[in-house]
């Protein structure tokens, strides 16, 4: 099968209306093949998936160098996405800073387009939001990119409704990236309407609940030592147990329909373009080609109205906050 398409934003690129996470191609997820990652790469873009996320702070920089020469290989073909504002320490490998001011975006910018290779990004996303710095100061930076021609569009991830106004009244941004899955709709309370409202699309980040909803893993204790879901609350101890069983719905229908348990998650997420009335592009992350083809015939899987009302009330039944510290999520801001 091929993914069809469809436009980020007003006036934002075309894509395949699945595109592929990166991250966990260098840190995160536990060890990984990087041939495998590099042929999933080339696998994904033959499925017409051509939407690619990466960010600096994955791997601190490696999996933009990673990616770069794919990119620039394919360069009429892909739509390269890459993200600012989390700052990292190389003498304090836990560290996590949020810069927004002007001067740091315009360094960091230059530092993604050197690591890439590359002339251009084609959305540039701030990453998390600082609410000690002006967002009209740090849009109006982004669009200064804008202008030089090193940015094409662009994007904001886990920000508010309100902020999300805020920011298109200074430049129009193509697409909001926040975590949305059956189990996480945070998303819904704000950010949603006002995207809907402004024709921003929806990039669904974690749309599988890392990696949880498909049962690949029930509690954290079967993941590395390295893996950082570890740290995530809702997969360890009680919590894990009881968000497990939630999952069992999402396991039924799969098992009526012959489909998959990603399939369904990543289903239920493409249906919210039509419940919401904006254009939804997830990203589920992956490092193998086995994955890809499962990932991309969810994107013409329909669920009944019947089967949508059985995984309704899931979300509001999960035990567990996201991430151990939850200030930098819009959830912190609402």
């Amino acid at each position: 099968m091929t993914l069809p398409t469809t436009v980020l934003g007003t006036n934002g690129p075309v894509v395949g209306t699945q595109g592929l996470g990166c991250m966990g191609m260098s840190e995160f997820y536990g060890p990984t093949d990087t041939a495998e990652a590099l042929a999933t790469l080339d696998a994904a873009l033959d499925l017409g998936v051509t939407l690619f996320d990466t960010a600096d702070i994955y791997g601190s920089g490696k999996n933009e160098e990673l990616i770069g020469p794919f990119v620039r290989a394919n360069r009429d073909r892909v739509v390269l996405a890459t993200k600012f504002a989390i700052e990292r320490r190389a003498d304090d490998p836990e560290y996590r800073g949020v810069r927004n001011d002007p001067a740091y975006i315009r360094t960091a910018v230059d530092a993604s387009l050197r690591r890439l290779g590359m002339d251009v990004i084609d959305l540039y996303y701030m990453h998390r939001r600082d609410p000690g710095v002006p967002l009209a100061e740090s849009v109006g930076a982004m669009a200064e990119l804008v202008r030089a021609g090193k940015v094409r569009h662009l994007g904001l991830s886990e920000v508010t409704g309100a902020e999300l106004r805020e920011a298109h009244a200074v430049h129009p941004i193509a697409a909001l990236q926040s975590e949305w899955s059956i189990f996480s709709r945070d998303v819904e309370h704000s950010a949603v309407p006002a995207a809907a409202e402004l024709g921003v699309a929806l990039v669904p980040y974690s749309p599988l609940g890392r990696g949880f909803l498909t049962g690949a893993f029930q509690a954290a204790e079967q993941l590395s030592a390295d893996d950082f879901r570890r740290s995530q609350p809702r997969f360890s101890g009680e919590n894990a147990a009881r968000n497990a069983a939630l999952v069992e719905p999402i396991q039924k229908i799969a098992a009526g329909r012959g489909a998959t348990a990603a399939q369904v998650a990543l289903a239920w997420v493409h249906q919210r373009a039509e419940v919401h009335g904006l254009t939804v592009v997830p990203i589920p992350g992956t490092r193998k080609r086995s994955r890809l083809a499962e990932n991309a015939a969810a994107a013409t899987l329909r669920l009944t109205p019947e089967e949508l009302a059985e995984l309704e009330p899931i979300a509001g039944r999960v035990t567990g906050q996201r991430y151990t510290d939850m200030s930098l999520t819009s959830g912190a801001r609402e």
